[in-house]
């Protein structure tokens, strides 16, 4: 009989009893664009294990990575009792954490989450079944052992005012947002909470009946934001979608997920790049966002500060106006634990700033990265997006510094161990994102929202010509940069060329009929729509150069190449 070692033992994050097959995900995975919500297939298709189901299993993975909206995912499938039986851990692990405590907390559905050490875990990886209980896992049969006790717990601070909301004096909703906010604080090591300005909502986007029960019920409960907060992409064009001919299926439940947030505060912003509204973040702002590429981008380039929230958690920030005072809320959760150098050749063109971030995610796929050998490169603010949101699908990290270029690279890059991106590197990961079919049936232009200096630059290199017949352009932004593409007439010259520029959804919220019925072969210019897409929306994805882009919108078909900077 194999008993685990005194040390190794695993830790309640989330308390329940569990059985089924144990199914290992060495390598981590978003279950946003990963998951399919509604059977618990595994559907990034980059991912080893594409294709495996992990409803009714005991999942093992090292932690989660990309779309702050896996706690949505995950609350969906347990409603549905697709979920996994249980999520086993060997590192810290945030957005799922939150999805079974909400499904615990307002639901009454109890998914186990434990957090195991290395030899725990790599003993447990061996095992075809286990049994979870408050006592322990025992595995194969009785063959294997694992020894669980409760965390323990920093005691957390709380100011009178906390105090107050947590026995109800402030309402129900407040009370039920700061259960669920002590509860992440607690497994998150936090001793106190903090003061946050402003927040950002990413749960708005609809994966499911799951997202609609959460916000309505808060809406019953009678939440109301006390800051002010914005809101994500959603997945309907609001004003447009019955003219679209989307399901009303789909449709309406959609619409009243986004309305439902605006009843209880949020400002209807409908964007995925919140810094780009009028008055961004400042630097050393603590703020309370969601969505992987906007907390990224105003960690890193704004030097605001935020932790990584999964969805859910984002609106219980909002309706306290507290988060736990933990990750990169402090010095010491922002500081870089790799070096990354990239061998950047010259000249290189924005088609570069989205696979220097999807490869960085790969190299430092758990821990915030120092990016060396880009400081003469002179990236713009959509460069930087590009990047930022790439690194968000391959990396669980909340930020990264560039050296030269971010505010604080300086400051709290340090002198980690150092990995290389060379030049072949970045060639195979263009190839292995790049190919495919040179047929093209649709142009994805925006994820994230595009700015209207990417709006306008794509009206400049159409020069008024027609798209071609053959497949469909289609561009989402946010609405004040179609507002001001109106404005200066950058609309109007796409819209003459066939170009269609869609509101308030994103790549990664788009559904059919808005997303083309006859699309099959799908041409973006980024990298977080090239990894998510696949498993999305069905078809192939492929990324491209922006000039690749352009000449798929002319002629229907662009070969799988190496762009001019890397060729």
């Amino acid at each position: 009989m194999n008993f685990a070692s005194r040390q190794d033992h695993g830790i309640i994050v989330a308390s329940g009893d569990a059985a089924g097959p144990i199914v290992v995900l060495g390598e981590p995975l978003s279950f946003w664009g990963g998951v399919d919500p509604s059977s618990g297939m595994v559907i990034d298709v980059h991912h080893p294990l594409h294709g495996a189901s992990l409803a009714g299993a005991i999942v093992l993975m090292p932690t989660s990575r990309g779309s702050c909206s896996g706690s949505g995912v995950l609350l969906e499938l347990a409603l549905s009792g697709r979920n996994p039986a249980a999520l086993v851990f060997s590192g810290p692990e945030d957005t799922l954490t939150l999805g079974a405590i909400v499904a615990s907390e307002m639901f009454g559905r109890r998914i186990p989450v434990i957090r195991l050490s290395e030899g725990a875990f790599a003993a447990l990886s061996s095992a075809k079944e286990a049994t979870i209980t408050p006592d322990g896992i025992v595995a194969d049969g009785g063959r294997m052992r694992i020894a669980l006790a409760a965390a323990a717990h920093e005691e957390l601070a709380l100011t009178a005012a906390d105090r107050r909301m947590l026995a109800g004096g402030d309402g129900v909703a407040a009370q039920q947002a700061m259960r669920i906010l002590v509860a992440m604080a607690s497994q998150q090591g936090a001793t106190e909470l903090l003061d946050v300005t402003r927040a950002h909502v990413d749960g708005c986007i609809y994966a499911g009946p799951a997202n609609l029960v959460f916000a309505e019920k808060m809406e019953e409960l009678g939440a109301r934001v006390r800051i002010p907060t914005t809101m994500n992409a959603i997945s309907v064009d609001h004003a447009n979608w019955r003219r679209q001919a989307v399901a009303l299926a789909f449709g309406e439940p959609a619409a009243r997920l986004a309305e439902t947030y605006v009843r209880m505060g949020c400002q209807a912003s409908f964007t995925c790049a919140p810094y780009t509204l009028p008055d961004p973040p400042g630097f050393g702002e603590p703020i309370g966002w969601s969505e992987s590429n906007a907390v990224i981008f105003a960690n890193s380039v704004l030097g605001a500060r935020t932790a990584k929230h999964p969805d859910f958690l984002d609106f219980c920030i909002a309706v306290t106006g507290r988060a736990p005072l933990a990750g990169a809320f402090l010095d010491e959760g922002r500081r870089a634990r790799r070096a990354v150098r990239v061998e950047v050749p010259e000249s290189i063109d924005s088609s570069a700033w989205p696979l220097i971030g999807y490869l960085t995610g790969l190299a430092s796929p758990d821990r915030i990265p120092l990016i060396k050998g880009l400081t003469n490169t002179r990236p713009t603010q959509d460069d930087l997006k590009a990047l930022c949101a790439a690194f968000g699908t391959t990396s669980a990290a909340a930020m990264l510094h560039i050296e030269g270029i971010t505010p604080e690279a300086d400051s709290l890059g340090g002198s980690p161990d150092e990995v290389a991106i060379t030049r072949e590197d970045l060639i195979a990961g263009w190839r292995k994102l790049n190919d495919g079919s040179a047929g093209v049936d649709l142009v994805a232009i925006g994820s994230p929202h595009a700015s209207l200096r990417e709006c306008r630059a794509f009206a400049e290199r159409l020069d008024g010509r027609p798209v071609t017949a053959s497949l469909s352009v289609i561009i989402t932004a946010g609405r004040d940069v179609i507002a001001a593409a109106q404005a200066d007439g950058t609309l109007g010259k796409l819209r003459r060329s066939g170009v269609a520029l869609i509101p308030d959804l994103c790549w990664c919220s788009i559904t059919r009929p808005v997303f083309p019925e006859q699309a099959k072969v799908v041409l973006t210019n980024s990298g977080k729509y090239a990894h998510y897409g696949p498993g999305l929306s069905g078809c192939a994805v492929r990324l491209g150069t922006l000039d690749d882009c352009i000449e798929a919108a002319m002629t229907g078909t662009a070969p799988a190449r190496l762009p001019a900077w890397l060729a």
